[in-house]
């Protein structure tokens, strides 16, 4: 059963968590950039520092 809202407010996404900021996730779906190409180059830095301490290998990831 969908709920219903009163009548003169607006839909408001449901909240995932008590303390996050609404203005930051309106700016992050509406505004045209976004932080993926950052994430992807931190991502292989990670990627990197384990392959450097012999920690990416199968033997690991099988435990």
């Amino acid at each position: 059963m969908a709920r219903r809202r009163p009548q003169g407010r607006p839909a408001q996404p449901p909240t995932l968590a008590a303390g996050i900021d609404r203005d930051a996730v309106i700016a992050g779906l509406t505004l045209p950039w976004n932080s993926g190409v950052v994430e992807g180059h931190v991502n292989r830095i990670k990627m990197l520092k384990r392959q450097m301490f012999g920690r990416a290998g199968f033997r690991l990831l099988r435990k």
